[in-house]
């Protein structure tokens, strides 16, 4: 019997892909390691790099295992994100092999696994609450973090290493200047266009990609 926690994280930037994390235990496995963890986002940097190498140490040891699902602003683009959350999440659990016949499911907020498992619970504030929610978040934020911090490197006139892709106002301010990359959502940055001062027709006259 297993326990599953889902979270995800990178929901709301304007750049790069949401990440999808699922952490699977054995249910009698020793949740003392857990104390003191907590949602990613009331987390420090170096605590949340801290957690995530405890968890590839404890994913050595065979008996706890986790994996995080990037899914693209391309996808995001034509599929919508919560289209693109679903997909993350039924590959976290392939990938973790999780049997729906037997298997408990936690996620956090208004996620949903898959309707052939059964036995899944939606926990609001369920990264506050459950532990092994808490971690699927981590691995989630650090995943992603990490990700945008290398790609960051092939798109260096948006910053993206310091905002990670969120709508910041140096971030806003940027894409007015430069337009969008490939790694941006277009679909969120014309939805932002219709709202926000900074992003006029006249300021944005287009969302298609530039390289």
């Amino acid at each position: 019997m297993y326990l599953i926690g889902i979270d995800e994280a990178g929901r709301g930037p304007l750049a790069g892909p949401v990440a999808v994390g699922a952490v699977s235990i054995p249910v009698d496995f020793n949740k003392k390691r857990f104390v003191g963890v907590k949602d990613s986002k009331k987390l420090t940097l170096q605590a949340r790099e801290w957690w995530f190498a405890r968890m590839l140490e404890w994913q050595l040891e065979g008996n706890f295992h986790f994996h995080v699902a990037l899914i693209s602003a391309d996808v995001i683009d034509k599929k919508g994100i919560s289209h693109a959350i679903k997909r993350g999440i039924a590959e976290c659990l392939d990938v973790l092999d999780a049997d729906y016949t037997t298997c408990s499911i936690v996620l956090d907020g208004s996620l949903r696994a898959p309707e052939q498992f059964r036995n899944q619970k939606t926990i609001i504030k369920g990264d506050e609450k459950i532990p092994v929610i808490s971690l699927a978040s981590i691995a989630a934020k650090v995943t992603r973090d990490r990700y945008i911090t290398k790609i960051a490197k092939k798109y260096p006139k948006y910053k993206l290493e310091i905002h990670k892709g969120y709508g910041t106002k140096i971030h806003r301010q940027l894409i007015k200047k430069h337009g969008p990359s490939k790694l941006h959502r277009k679909s969120f940055l014309n939805s932002l266009r219709k709202k926000s001062r900074i992003f006029r027709s006249s300021d944005l006259p287009s969302t298609r990609a530039r390289p």
